[in-house]
């Protein structure tokens, strides 16, 4: 990655918006400017980016097999991308794709061969090389059965399947070629075949994305994209109002969300899928192996206020370890927030004077207020949560480090309940072991009914499993279910996505093709 380092972010964006001044022809319309709630990317390879500022820019360099639609994250709409088409058998086990003729990957790594495609989600499945390898367990094989035919073959039906193959975090198809002649370096030279190609990224400051005219669906409309890492909300802020850039992370509070709209000249946009928010009890850490200290702090924690402190507009308040409206979701068992019986339990653990917890709490303004709140909901019951504020990138390294005693984590994944369960609550994807997800409460109570679910041939079963996987993690407490925290992200009224945004799995507006700016 390109080493120059941004001092100074605002002095960039003044010096960005002089030259737009001096040579209108050099930044004219078709040029976007994005700021994004982050200091860093972290990783550009679509198998390991996680953290959405790194998510959004692979939506738009990435294609899949199949996707969503532009601004649906509904999988009922799923439709042909890579893939003109494909056919599965009866038994839901082999899935045959056709891919389109003559797709270009960027640069110089020639055209789309089934080769690549097998290439890409055999990487997806590698837990040396991804970070979803659990999400592709049941991926028996994958074959090129001639240039343009890829034959997935499965060991157990799976619930979603397409959403595997699609636009969406391991789905998205790299370039062999590139992969293997970048090494290491292509995470910070990503290589697809999206309207928009990687350019370049200046540490700590921008990263610039340029038009791929050969794009297969046709030549974008956006000549170019330079998404500014802006982790001051106020300053991203200050260069949006200013008219220094024109779409912008939010911040996903009521209160800044009613102030934006009455803003000139731009829209705010809140769409899904919310990113579930959860406190999760970390239950390698004494004293929380003990079950009743972990009942005491969920019966701790006042969901309904922190939903009132973050604002029914932008938090939709959860009922179960899998998110709202999830395939398979069951909302049967809930903690109710009752501080005496938190007393009550501490007592009985040996904790009447109360204890002390840590945690390590990030410092971005979609967390660390509301930790502040639920720090203040603990104290009243007698813990002591002392909270070591960092930056994201940092909070990101060090809870999958086991160093904090809860974690609070918000994620969004594809919406049936075997995605979350897996990544979230099955032993295998607990953080320390080489097949680590987010697994960070060290969970193990749900794993035969998620493993069952998964070998299931019908939704009645699967629904079966999955609800019984839920009630035993709700028994054994491994973390607090508070929120779905939805996207917000306003937009100058001069730059039109081309299409009606509800959804983006991506977490970020899906620039395309279609999309247009005039200023």
């Amino acid at each position: 990655m390109h080493c120059r380092i941004g001092k100074n972010i605002r002095a960039a964006l003044a010096t960005s918006a002089l030259i737009s001044l001096a040579l209108p022809g050099v930044a004219g319309a078709a040029s976007l400017r994005v700021g994004v709630n982050a200091a860093d990317i972290a990783t550009l390879d679509p198998a390991r980016a996680s953290n959405t500022q790194d998510v959004s820019i692979v939506s738009w360099v990435f294609n899949g097999l199949v996707r969503f639609p532009p601004g649906s994250a509904d999988p009922a709409k799923i439709e042909p991308d890579l893939a003109e088409s494909w056919t599965s058998s009866e038994d839901g086990l082999v899935w045959t794709f056709k891919l389109r003729k003559d797709v270009r990957f960027h640069g110089d790594y020639g055209t789309l061969t089934a080769d690549d495609v097998v290439f890409s989600l055999q990487r997806a499945k590698n837990p040396d090389t991804s970070s979803y390898s659990s999400d592709y367990a049941a991926f028996n094989s994958i074959e090129a059965v001639d240039p343009l035919t890829v034959r997935i073959t499965l060991s157990q039906p799976v619930a979603g399947f397409l959403g595997l193959v699609a636009n969406y975090h391991g789905g998205n198809i790299v370039s062999r070629k590139a992969v293997e002649a970048l090494g290491a370096k292509f995470k910070a030279n990503p290589i697809g075949t999206g309207p928009f190609m990687f350019d370049k990224a200046v540490t700590q400051q921008s990263v610039y994305l340029k038009a791929f005219p050969g794009y297969f669906r046709g030549a974008p409309k956006i000549d170019d994209i330079r998404v500014d890492l802006i982790p001051s909300d106020s300053s991203r802020e200050l260069a949006f109002r200013s008219g220094e850039l024109d779409l912008i992370n939010g911040k996903r509070e009521q209160r800044w969300v009613d102030q934006a709209k009455a803003w000139e000249n731009s829209t705010v946009d809140i769409f899904s899928p919310g990113e579930y928010r959860t406190v999760f009890i970390n239950m390698a850490h004494k004293p929380l192996d003990n079950v009743k200290v972990r009942e005491a702090i969920a019966q701790a924690i006042n969901v309904d206020q922190i939903i009132q402190f973050v604002g029914a507009g932008v938090a939709l308040k959860g009922c179960s370890v899998v998110p709202n409206n999830y395939l398979g979701e069951d909302c049967s068992w809930t903690y109710k927030y009752d501080p005496e019986a938190s007393k009550k339990l501490l007592a009985e653990a040996g904790f009447k004077d109360g204890l002390n917890l840590s945690a390590v709490v990030s410092s971005n303004s979609a967390q660390q207020p509301i930790m502040e709140v639920i720090q203040a909901q603990l104290a009243e019951v007698g813990i002591n949560l002392q909270m070591r504020i960092v930056d994201h990138p940092t909070y990101q390294e060090q809870i999958r480090k086991d160093l904090s005693d809860v974690v609070f984590y918000g994620a969004a994944r594809y919406p049936v309940a075997d995605s979350y369960l897996s990544q979230f609550y099955h032993s295998d994807a607990s953080v320390g072991k080489p097949t680590a997800v987010t697994n960070f409460a060290h969970c193990n109570a749900g794993d035969a009914d998620i493993t069952a679910a998964r070998k299931a041939t019908t939704d009645e079963e699967r629904l079966k499993f999955w609800s019984a996987a839920q009630k035993k993690i709700f028994e054994q407490v491994c973390g607090v279910p508070l929120f779905s925290l939805m996207q917000v992200w306003v937009h100058s009224k001069a730059l039109n996505y081309g299409y009606e945004l509800k959804g983006s799995l991506n977490l970020a507006p899906p620039i395309t093709e279609l999309t247009t700016i005039r200023r």
